[in-house]
Parts: structure tokens; sequence; C-alpha cells
């Protein structure tokens, strides 16, 4: 079964200063797994694979059971990435900029491998970035404060997708500018911080979060599409959203 988990999310504060812990969707998530202790590679391209950034994602994924490896791209590759993401249950993306991350990973073949290993049933997911990068194109503040439209996303799915929608005033509005005008596909997804999307196949089956909100007044995720007259969003609560 082909799974993504596309969130504006995953990790939660941890028990000390500078320390963070799995949230409920990516438990969650690896539980779907069906393994003991699931594989996970983390791919922090988007943020320049820093040391700090990679530190902190494998103390959370170690507490959870994991093991733990990765792929990165600076200061050069560090494995085929076709056997890296392959060989695991579970591949997570970091935020950062995913211009800059689909740009690198069309340079080194990691966007091929990504689909390939999805096919194959590995489970995807990210934040940000990490969530921006499997749809077909998405807002993104990768060009400067000023967000843009990006349009080349792998498009694993069929969507456009927008991220941090309650906490970024630009990032409403400009979505649905970018889907009146046809920038941005017919249908598109965004999530309030803490929010996910789980797809199976290309469809949207569930709204997670990472801990327990009011379902009428907590964040939630959206569906906005093109319509005769305009643009229509359609808030999603948190739970099982297949029609």
């Amino acid at each position: 079964m082909k799974r993504i988990l596309a969130t504006s999310g995953g990790f939660i504060p941890g028990p000390v200063q500078q320390s963070a812990r799995l949230g409920s969707m990516l438990l969650e998530a690896l539980a779907s797994t069906g393994k003991t202790r699931p594989r996970v590679c983390l791919v922090l391209t988007a943020s320049g694979d820093p040391a700090d950034y990679y530190a902190l994602s494998y103390e959370a994924f170690n507490a959870a059971g994991c093991d733990v490896t990765q792929l990165k791209l600076f200061p050069q590759p560090s494995a085929d990435p076709f056997e890296r993401l392959e060989g695991s249950d579970l591949v997570w993306v970091g935020g950062g900029s995913v211009a800059n991350l689909l740009a690198l990973w069309e340079l080194h073949n990691v966007g091929a491998a990504m689909r390939s290993a999805w096919e194959k049933g590995v489970i995807l997911g990210g934040v940000s970035a990490g969530s921006l990068c499997w749809h077909v194109g998405a807002t993104t503040d990768s060009y400067g404060p000023e967000l843009q439209p990006v349009t080349n996303g792998l498009a694993l799915l069929p969507y456009g997708n927008g991220v941090h929608y309650d906490s970024e005033a630009q990032r409403r509005p400009l979505l649905h500018s970018l889907v009146a005008d046809g920038t941005m596909p017919e249908v598109n997804y965004a999530t309030d911080d803490r929010i996910g999307l789980w797809y199976e196949g290309t469809d949207l089956v569930r709204v997670m979060a990472d801990r327990e909100y009011d379902l009428e007044t907590g964040p939630a995720a959206y569906r906005v599409v093109r319509t005769a007259t305009g643009v229509e969003e359609t808030r999603l609560p948190i739970g099982d959203v297949r029609q």
C-alpha cells in the first residue's frame, strides 16, 4: 500500500530544553509500518543537512524504538538513494526550503528514489517542505519573506498543498488566489500547525493531529477547490474524511 503523511507538525517539545519527542501523528505512522522496531530514514535536505537537526531527530526517533539512518546530500551524498530509501519502513523529510530541496533531489535522483520507495510500500512523511514536496505545487517562503508559488513538486499526490495555515497570514489568501487563477490544481489540501494529512494511494483518508484538540474549535485541515464561481474552502476536522 502507498502511504504518505504530509504535516505541519510531527515533533513536539521534549522534556528538556532543545529536545523533542514524536507526536501522535508520527507514532501512528510508525505503528502503521507493522514493525516492532521500524527502520526510519531522515532526509533533512531542505535545511541543508544541519548536524543539530539530525541529532535532535535521531534522539526523538531512537526514543520511540526505531533504527535510524539518514540520506544526506551535504557536503556530499551519503548513500545510493534507492538502496537507502527502499530499505526503510518510514522516510521523514524535514522542513526548510522546498525549492532548494526539489532542485537538489532532481540533481541527485532522490525524487525518483522517493517515488520508487513509495510504490514499494515505504511510508513517506514530512513537515512543512517535507509536506509540500509530495504534491503538485504549494505556497512557499523559499524565495524570501513574500510567499510565492512552487509548481514542480514530485506530484505523487495530484493536489496543491498549504502548510502553517493558521500561523502565517499570507498562506490562505495566496493559496486561494493561486487556485482561482489556475496556478494550483483544482483540488488542494492545507493544514494548520500540528495537523497532518494521511493519504492512502492518492486518496486523503484521515486528518491527524499531534495531540487531542477540540474538533469544533481546534486546528484542522482544509479542502480548497476551484469552482465555476471562484474558490470554495471546506474545514476538515480531525478524523476520517473518506467520502
